[in-house]
């Protein structure tokens, strides 16, 4: 009885989850310098308003739109597979310098399109990404490991090292860029959904098709490593490589995310701990719900980011870490 209840709380909260999303599709859609009438959004919607309309709905909105959620989605789950191996509720793949680690990977990769990153094939920045994004958590891991063992504190500190270090590697790299592609690095590290046409979303798509069901269905063997690595290993999972396939699970959904939309911290810690609060422990539920909600979350700031001070737009990486930064120094706060 009450596990039938608990299956009922889950499928209630992910009804919610899944209506608020969808609001906050609707919200999207109107928002921005050019209002749309909910009579002109319906017609357009429906094919039956040409013009304008279409083209700010369908070629400008619509595609940033896909991309934010796809974004949020793939940071989130990738800081809940981060935050279920490490034992660290304080994981985050911006905190453990793993966006750093893809960004640097995505500028080696401008800087080899030096003066023609109009002509870089999209299809292979997460690629770029994946590889710098994975260069960085191999060194955050080994380096935060000590007596075969892994402190929180640790990982944080060694994290934040890596992450500063990456960030100075990629300000060398931009001294050799012109100043197109100068300005188009500037705007992405601050976290800004730049890629905002279906070419990108197609690519993203692609990525997270393949990896967020997979993630998701790792929620077993997640919810085994997080019980520590004795009571796993005697339960029969080989532990090393289930966490070697989580971690890159988790560092290709953080490398694709950046490679189309910048650095933004902060989702993969809050949308995990949110996710906890309404369904529980139980990663066979955590992944779904962070998805959810990483997704709701990007596409909230994003929505705010570029309708608060119109017609400038503020990145949504700043207003994520506005809102994650506090939140943040809370949990930190409250584990010490």
């Amino acid at each position: 009885m009450i596990r039938k209840e608990k299956q009922g709380n889950f499928l209630i909260i992910m009804f919610v989850l899944v209506l608020l999303l969808i609001s906050g599709v609707l919200i999207s859609m109107n928002s921005g310098y050019t209002r749309l009438s909910p009579l002109d959004l319906l017609q357009t919607l429906l094919g039956q308003k040409k013009g304008d309309s279409s083209i700010i709905l369908w070629s400008i909105r619509m595609p940033r739109i896909m991309i934010a959620m796809l974004v949020g989605a793939g940071l989130a789950v990738a800081g809940a597979i981060m935050q279920g191996t490490s034992q660290n509720s304080l994981a985050d793949p911006g905190i453990l310098g793993i966006n750093a680690g893809a960004g640097l990977g995505v500028v080696m990769y401008i800087t080899v399109f030096y003066g023609k990153i109009q002509l870089a094939p999209v299809q292979a920045l997460p690629i770029a990404a994946f590889i710098g994004a994975t260069f960085a958590a191999f060194i955050v891991f080994t380096l935060a490991r000590k007596n075969q063992r892994t402190t929180p504190t640790r990982l944080i500190l060694v994290g934040i090292a890596t992450g500063a270090g990456i960030s100075a590697a990629m300000l060398f790299f931009t001294y050799r860029m012109d100043a197109y592609s100068y300005d188009f690095v500037k705007i992405w590290m601050s976290g800004s959904i730049w890629g905002t046409n279906w070419q990108y979303v197609k690519t993203a798509f692609f990525w997270m098709a393949v990896l967020l069901p997979l993630a998701v269905y790792k929620g077993f063997r997640l919810n085994l490593l997080s019980l520590g690595d004795d009571i796993a290993a005697s339960l029969g999972l080989s532990i090393q490589r289930e966490r070697l396939v989580l971690l890159l699970l988790a560092v290709g959904l953080a490398g694709c995310s950046v490679a189309l939309a910048g650095s933004i911290s902060f989702v993969g810690l809050i949308a995990p701990h949110l996710a906890r609060r309404f369904v529980g422990a139980d990663y066979k539920r955590v992944l779904p719900a962070s998805l959810f909600i990483g997704a709701l979350l990007v596409l909230a700031a994003d929505t705010i980011g570029r309708t608060v001070v119109q017609p400038v737009e503020i990145p949504v990486g700043i207003v994520v870490a506005a809102l994650g930064g506090p939140y943040f120094l809370y949990l930190l706060i409250r584990q010490h």
